[in-house]
């Protein structure tokens, strides 16, 4: 059985950082493009960051840029999400994806739609 298995989540002040993980277990996601996304309190859920199966691309989303970096460990079967300048925003239930298409580009790594394997999510609460 497949399974992601984030963790890392928390309680943090404003500016502070926090760094989540994704822990595959069932297979190798070593050539599987992944993803994080978020769901805020009252909102979709929506795209963070992805990364290639080769962890050579990285896409973000604009409100993140320069604040998270998303990398990936193969030989763990892990991702990661780096996060800083935390903003009371940034509140949610964020979530590890990975998808079993070959995607690479920024027009397909965003979507929803395309990842295959879901986590359950850690939740992630900033304070102003």
């Amino acid at each position: 059985q497949v399974q992601l298995v984030e963790s890392g989540g928390g309680l943090v002040q404003a500016g502070g950082s926090l760094r989540l993980s994704c822990a595959a277990f069932g297979r190798a996601f070593s050539r599987n493009p992944m993803g994080w996304f978020r769901r805020a309190p009252g909102k979709e859920r929506e795209f963070v960051a992805a990364i290639t199966w080769s962890g050579d691309t990285t896409y973000y989303t604009d409100s993140v840029k320069g604040r998270f970096s998303i990398s990936r460990d193969n030989a763990k079967n892990t991702v990661y999400l780096q996060m800083s300048s935390l903003k009371p925003e940034d509140t949610a239930v964020y979530y590890c994806a990975a998808s079993y298409l070959r995607i690479t580009t920024a027009q397909l790594m965003p979507i929803e739609n395309n990842y295959n394997y879901w986590g359950q999510g850690t939740q992630v609460t900033v304070s102003s």
